[in-house]
């Protein structure tokens, strides 16, 4: 995917950013999934609203029998004096400004914002909400109180704990997780703090804990390639292939796996570490020599071959060096499960309805989310919830929607949900092995996108598909494949590769350094090595640099320039791939060229093309649309014109493209 295409589709399908840092951060507060632990006895929705009691705007259970909770408490600091409920939430909703956004002079109201963002993110908000009513309550039944204090010592500590100041963390939090301070106090900070005083004791970590955990950082792994199917008779075929020529397993898993990540590299994947993942896997895993492939191991609805490329010695790390590291690690995965144990005991002694998502229940309490100990979850303001956590990210969503909605209607298009439907046909055909009558399996993709982006299906036929196939159509059939194009896609998809080792880093003396280290050294074992203790990214890390064949004509220029210039044995120069990411590469070779014609091949390579092309075209036409357009965006605070653009380019004195 070209880098317009993926901002174009950035744009489109960004998911929550919220979710990802509750899990960097290991606080398992939004990590717990309610719906099965809601009761369904009838309520009927009385009292002050849960989310008044959570924002300080409403009395608490405790207080709402004293004479100064028979009004709405209005001012106080963002923690209060005793601090059992969590930090103040954002400005009342009657305050908020009913127009958060102008496209074109065509406004996007607050109700219409509010209503996406529940039809979004509303499940998870709520599931949030839930879950700390039910923390402060406990909190106060048992006196327990969170201090100012207490919080900023935690984001301290958090900071201190990621090597940065803490308003460097908040910044970070801010551009990469689209958290606010406040938010970050509120819902992730207060609820963690909370969560450890009520587990007390049970926190404590034993030394055969700590043993596990040290073994499953620094202790033998299994380096591995993987097979996922879900069919049985599918993965027994494959693995009696597999078991018969066991080196060609990496073209099996290219071929067979249903796991696009590891067979894109030939079902390489991260080291097998023990007490990590399901225990299944492990024990099949470090029961394997080097070359032997496993019987089927069967996982929920699937099914896993793996092929032991080696086992790995442990780390020659001392357990006495990295203890207190260790035991911080440790006390947050005991944490994880505490959590869970507290909720299901809260869950047990409370009275929920869910509202949200019973249609019947909706159409009986049209203004309630759900009921809490028979305490209202008001709709409205579970979006304003919404809107304070996302808002910003489903804005501009809607802006991009009406922009393309708005072109559609210059030019009489119109996007009908049979084209919604044979788009959703399109994408399974493709990336789906056909249903035994030749048909596309719809259900399985519907199940697997929704599934994978966490999103509702109903969100992804609107926010994604939909826009995708008014693009589509804005764009039209008018794209034309050179003989140049296919000559080229012809070398990308059956030429010659370059196998390499990698390493990926952030910071260009660091790379120099690493350079000058590697270049001291230059055997293979020696960049995997380094690889290993510098690589910024994950999987090469996890890998020892190893990566998929880089290919020519893969949207990379410079990188694969350098890469099909290098012998066998040779290290490349520091190349730049993008601000402030920098790769060394180590020369393995080249593969061999597919022995096809280009003749036998030009349908496919023609069709593949105009697929591209299409998408670049779209995302070219949707930068246009948005860059001619006038938007005021009240919830972000900006505002974009042409005209505005035109002014500052001559003050400037460069021209605006």
């Amino acid at each position: 995917m070209s880098g317009k295409d993926s901002r174009f589709y950035r744009i489109l399908s960004r998911r929550s950013r919220w979710t990802a840092l509750l899990v960097a951060v290991t606080i398992p507060v939004a990590a717990l999934v309610l719906r099965s632990f809601w009761g369904a006895g009838p309520a009927q929705a009385g009292g002050p609203s849960v989310l008044g009691v959570l924002t300080g705007s409403a009395p608490t259970a405790k207080q709402a029998s004293t004479p100064e909770a028979q009004s709405p408490r209005t001012s106080g600091g963002p923690l209060g004096t005793t601090a059992s409920v969590p930090p103040r939430s954002a400005t009342p909703q009657a305050e908020q400004p009913q127009v958060v956004a102008v496209v074109n002079r065509e406004p996007i109201t607050r109700d219409e914002l509010r209503k996406e963002c529940l039809r979004h993110y509303g499940e998870e908000v709520l599931e949030s909400v839930v879950n700390k009513y039910l923390i402060m309550e406990e909190c106060q039944r048992r006196g327990i109180t969170i201090s100012a204090e207490e919080v900023d010592a935690e984001i301290t500590r958090m900071a201190t704990r990621f090597g940065m100041p803490v308003e460097t963390w908040f910044k970070l939090l801010k551009d990469e997780r689209g958290i606010k301070p406040d938010q970050y106090k509120r819902d992730i900070i207060w609820p963690m703090l909370a969560l450890r005083k009520l587990a007390g004791d049970r926190l404590l970590v034993t030394e055969e804990e700590l043993r596990r955990e040290f073994e499953s950082r620094y202790g033998p792994a299994v380096k591995a390639r993987m097979i996922v199917v879900s069919k049985r008779e599918t993965a027994e075929a494959v693995r009696a292939e597999a078991a018969a020529n066991p080196d060609q397993f990496g073209e099996l898993a290219k071929k067979f796996s249903e796991d696009a990540s590891s067979a894109s590299l030939k079902g390489l994947i991260q080291p097998i570490r023990k007490h990590v993942g399901q225990k299944e896997i492990e024990e099949a895993a470090f029961a394997l020599k080097p070359g032997e492939v496993s019987q089927v191991i069967p996982i929920a609805n699937q099914f896993i071959i793996l092929k032991c490329e080696e086992q790995l010695p442990p780390a020659k790390i001392r357990f006495e060096d990295v203890r207190n590291e260790i035991e911080e690690l440790a006390k947050d995965s005991k944490m994880r499960t505490v959590a869970q144990e507290i909720f299901r005991d809260l869950q047990s002694r409370a009275q929920i309805v869910n509202v949200f998502n019973d249609p019947q229940r909706r159409s009986q309490m049209p203004d309630v989310a759900a009921l809490i100990n028979n305490r209202p979850v008001r709709l409205d303001d579970l979006g304003e919830m919404c809107i304070d956590r996302h808002g910003e990210e489903v804005l501009e969503n809607l802006i991009s929607r009406k922009l393309i909605e708005q072109a559609c209607r210059k030019r009489n298009i119109q996007v009908t949900e049979a084209d919604v439907d044979a788009e959703i046909e399109r994408a399974a055909r493709e990336n789906l092995p056909l249903l035994p009558d030749g048909r596309a399996d719809v259900e399985r993709w519907m199940q697997l996108v929704t599934q994978q982006q966490g999103i509702k299906a109903e969100v992804y036929r609107n926010s994604i598909v939909w826009p995708a196939v008014a693009l589509k159509k804005l764009v039209g059939n008018d794209i034309s494949v050179s003989e140049d194009d296919l000559q080229k896609a012809f070398e990308a998809n059956y030429g010659p590769r370059v196998r390499c080792r990698a390493i990926v880093l952030n910071n260009l003396r660091r790379a120099q350094q690493v350079w000058d280290k590697a270049r001291s050294n230059p055997t293979e074992e020696h960049f995997a090595n380094l690889a290993e203790e510098y690589s910024v990214d994950p999987a090469t890390r996890a890998l020892r640099g190893e990566i998929a064949p880089i290919q020519k004509y893969g949207g990379q220029p410079l990188l694969e320039q350098e890469a099909f210039s290098l012998k066998p044995g040779e290290i490349s120069g520091i190349i730049q791939v993008a601000p402030e990411t920098y790769v060394i590469l180590y020369c393995l070779g080249q593969t061999k060229p597919v022995d096809v014609d280009l003749n036998s091949v030009r349908q496919i390579l023609v069709e593949d093309l105009k697929a591209k092309k299409t998408r670049l075209a779209m995302a070219d036409l949707y930068e246009k649309i948005r860059g001619e357009a006038t938007i005021d965006n009240y919830l972000a605070g900006t505002t974009q014109s042409p005209s505005l653009s035109r002014a500052a380019g001559r003050s400037s004195g460069t021209s605006v493209r």
